[in-house]
């Protein structure tokens, strides 16, 4: 069954605090998300596997990493490894798609697969047995506090009827620019899993924030609330 979750990016958190940020939303988000860039695949660069490691020791929820990087195959498994409970891919980087997203749950993890604005989804249909969760971006990756974009919501519809027609329990995970303003529409275009930086870590009371998207996404998509932190 789907339910509503939120995922605050420590992207606009203080890096320099990242356990203490993480531990402001831990009694009311469901995970932390996670953005390794590496100057390549996009042009920011952020944190790697050492960081991750280091932060694992300290979270008490479970981490979804995206890794926005040119060489996931290589890569990813050791995230997964490392115990990040979520390795999220792009489409647009890998090269053995397959073989990775294996190797990912083989490791332990929930394997995921990003598909960028301007990424058809209809491609990746036939790979949703691989994966745990579709990630469709909603802002060009890269850098936290960008604008939404309108024209990736017919894309999360069509991204939700091929989960619905394959029939397994796929989470719709959107990222960029979900805030107050935009995360009921992508609640009522059928996405799950909400990604919010800026409208977390930004926020004077990010847990009060994280409760506030959640009861947004809530009324727009009439599911049922994964329950943290909502009383």
């Amino acid at each position: 069954m789907m339910t509503t979750q939120i995922f605050p990016s420590l992207l606009a958190a203080d890096f320099a605090r990242l356990a203490d940020e993480a531990a402001v939303v831990a009694d009311v988000a469901d995970w932390l998300h996670v953005d390794v860039m590496d100057a390549h695949f996009v042009p920011n660069l952020t944190i790697g596997l050492p960081v991750v490691s280091a932060l694992l020791k300290y979270a008490t929820l479970p981490l979804d990493c995206h890794l926005m990087i040119s060489d996931p195959d290589r890569w990813a498994p050791d995230y997964a490894r490392a115990g990040a409970q979520n390795v999220t891919i792009h489409a647009e980087a890998a090269t053995a798609p397959v073989r990775t997203l294996r190797s990912i749950r083989a490791a332990g993890a929930r394997a995921g697969l990003a598909i960028n604005p301007a990424t058809p989804v209809e491609p990746y249909g036939d790979l949703l047995p691989e994966i745990d969760m579709l990630l469709v971006m909603t802002i060009e990756p890269g850098f936290g506090g960008q604008p939404f974009l309108d024209v990736t919501l017919p894309k999360i519809a069509r991204a939700r009827e091929l989960i619905a027609r394959h029939g397994g329990e796929v989470w719709l995970q959107v990222d960029g620019g979900v805030s107050e303003e935009t995360i009921g529409r992508c609640a009522e275009a059928g996405a799950d899993v909400f990604v919010a930086g800026t409208a977390v870590f930004g926020a004077q009371d990010p847990a009060a924030a994280v409760r506030h998207l959640r009861s947004t996404a809530d009324a727009a998509s009439r599911l049922p609330s994964a329950g943290h932190g909502r009383q």
